[in-house]
C-alpha cells in the first residue's frame, strides 16, 4: 500500500515537473521526486543505507543547482498556478481512492474486528523486522567495511589539504 502511495506520488510529481516554468520550483519538485524515490528505494530493499546515501549525494548536487539557479534568476516571481494544483489534487485523490479499493491488504487490515491482530499485522508490514544488519559487521565482511571508513577518512583529510580556501570555483561575492 505505502509503495503504491509512492508511485502515485511520483508519477503526479513528474507531471507537476512537467507543467512547472520557474526553476526554483522545478529544483523543489526535483527534491520532492528524489526524497520519495529514496523512500521506494528504502522500502523495495529492506534497508535503508543505499537510499540515504543516494540521498546525501544528490542533496549535494542540488545544493549546487540551487546556487547557480539563484544567481541567475534571483529578481524572478514565483507565481503558484492555480489550475495545476487542482489537477494534481484531483488526480492525486483519483489514483488513492483506486488503490485502497483495488489493494486488497489494506482492505483485510481495514476490517479486521480484534486490534491485537491489527497491530501485530502492522508490525509484519515493515521491512526494518524481516532483516538484520549484523552481518554487515561479522567477521567475514568486517575487513571490508573497515577498509571502506579508512578509505573515505583518507580522501576526506587529501581532498581538504588539497582544496585552496580563496581559490574556489565559484564567483566572489562583492
Amino acid at each position: 500500500m505505502i509503495q503504491l502511495t509512492i508511485y502515485t506520488l511520483i508519477f503526479i510529481t513528474s507531471i507537476i515537473f512537467m507543467n512547472l516554468i520557474h526553476p526554483l520550483a522545478m529544483g523543489l519538485t526535483l527534491l520532492v521526486q528524489t526524497t520519495l524515490i529514496c523512500f521506494l528505494t528504502g522500502l523495495m530493499t529492506k534497508t535503508f543505507w543505499f537510499s540515504y546515501i543516494l540521498f546525501l549525494i544528490f542533496l549535494g548536487g542540488m545544493l549546487v543547482l540551487f546556487i547557480y539557479v539563484t544567481s541567475l534568476a534571483s529578481n524572478e516571481m514565483f507565481n503558484l498556478s492555480l489550475k495545476l494544483t487542482i489537477f494534481s489534487s484531483t488526480i492525486f485523490l483519483i489514483l488513492m481512492l483506486l488503490n485502497i479499493i483495488l489493494d486488497k491488504s489494506y482492505s483485510s487490515f481495514l476490517f479486521m474486528n480484534n486490534e491485537m491482530e491489527n497491530i501485530s499485522n502492522l508490525y509484519s508490514y515493515l521491512p526494518e523486522n524481516s532483516l538484520s544488519l549484523n552481518k554487515l559487521y561479522n567477521f567475514p565482511t568486517n575487513f571490508l567495511t573497515i577498509l571502506l571508513m579508512n578509505y573515505l577518512l583518507i580522501t576526506l583529510i587529501v581532498v581538504v589539504k588539497i582544496t585552496k580556501l580563496f581559490k574556489g570555483p565559484l564567483r566572489l561575492m562583492n
